[in-house]
């Protein structure tokens, strides 16, 4: 079995069995502490020349999403323009990320970023289910990658995950990143709304790590649990001590749910105070949301002109 990590942890993804003691030898975790620490830092208290830094910092982070049936280019089109230049109004404004599509909208999502920084992301792996062959699912990464998609999101098996095959979840992890070759980077989504525990959580940050995302995904946004403080708090836990030992960094996307300017503030706090200041950029950390960017930019017009404008003074998505 091939191992794509090349760090002080290889070794124990050489079995089965060395891969499941590794998992369940990680700490539990402390429910009611890290409840209560997530809780603690959202209570920070951030003032107008930082407020008016970690908004910008936010939008430079925002994955701007549109992953529903009834998606035409035309909407997506409208979304490339809208990551590309958010706020038309003021060039100052920090272009988003990335865009996040379906696979057969990453051309069309391409050619609306042309020219930009501004990444195009695709989910895949049989999105948001995750229940396909793996035929189909690498399939669908190769589309996207083919495509142009410089960022691909999959999904986990979390059946097989909580049947508690994590060697089969790890293989298709390896598989699907060698089929992103060289040219897109791996977030890897465990949809933990549906892990139940967060030491399921944890084990499955650690099995991402070591089959070699480039970043951890809490959620498809699918779901009823998406990201929280809490969940996102110990993935930013566990990426951080997965570098301290194997000097390997991993990013982290919270998606689903945060919708407003505070929200994403009281994020930005966690990635400060617990995995630091290495992590406060975008190649690092992202936001997955769709509605999110508009209140950061009501905010930010408020900051400069002391007035709020309210939502129809921005596009809507």
């Amino acid at each position: 079995m091939p191992t794509t990590a090349p760090h002080a942890l290889s070794d124990v993804t050489a079995s089965d069995g060395t891969l499941r003691r590794f998992l369940h030898g990680l700490p539990g975790v402390d429910a009611v502490g890290l409840e209560a620490r997530a809780a603690s830092l959202g209570t920070r208290s951030i003032k107008t020349t930082s407020k008016a830094y970690a908004i910008d910092l936010a939008i430079s982070m925002v994955d701007l999403t549109t992953l529903e049936g009834a998606d035409t280019p035309g909407k997506v089109r409208a979304l490339g323009a809208k990551a590309v230049r958010p706020d038309p109004t003021d060039r100052t404004t920090p272009a988003t990320a990335a865009v996040c599509v379906y696979p057969d909208m990453v051309a069309t999502a391409k050619e609306a970023v042309a020219g930009s920084a501004v990444k195009v992301a695709s989910v895949a792996t049989a999105f948001p289910a995750g229940r396909a062959p793996i035929a189909v699912k690498l399939a669908d990464v190769r589309e996207a990658v083919t495509a142009g998609a410089d960022e691909i999101d999959m999904v986990i098996d979390r059946g097989a995950f909580l049947a508690g095959n994590y060697l089969k979840v790890y293989d298709e992890i390896t598989a699907v990143k060698e089929a992103c070759g060289t040219s897109a980077r791996l977030k890897v989504i465990f949809e933990t709304g549906e892990l139940s525990t967060y030491d399921n959580i944890r084990r499955a940050s650690w099995l991402g790590m070591l089959a070699g995302a480039d970043f951890i995904k809490t959620s498809t946004g699918k779901v009823a649990v998406n990201a929280t403080p809490a969940n996102t708090l110990l993935m930013l836990e566990a990426v951080r001590d997965f570098r301290a030992q194997t000097g390997v960094q991993i990013g982290v996307k919270p998606a689903g749910g945060i919708r407003t300017s505070k929200d994403a503030i009281k994020f930005l706090v966690l990635v400060n105070e617990t995995a630091g200041e290495d992590w406060l950029d975008n190649h690092w950390f992202r936001f997955g949301a769709s509605s999110l960017l508009n209140d950061l930019l009501m905010q930010r017009q408020k900051l400069a002109t002391g007035r709020y404008s309210g939502p129809d003074y921005v596009t809507v998505d």
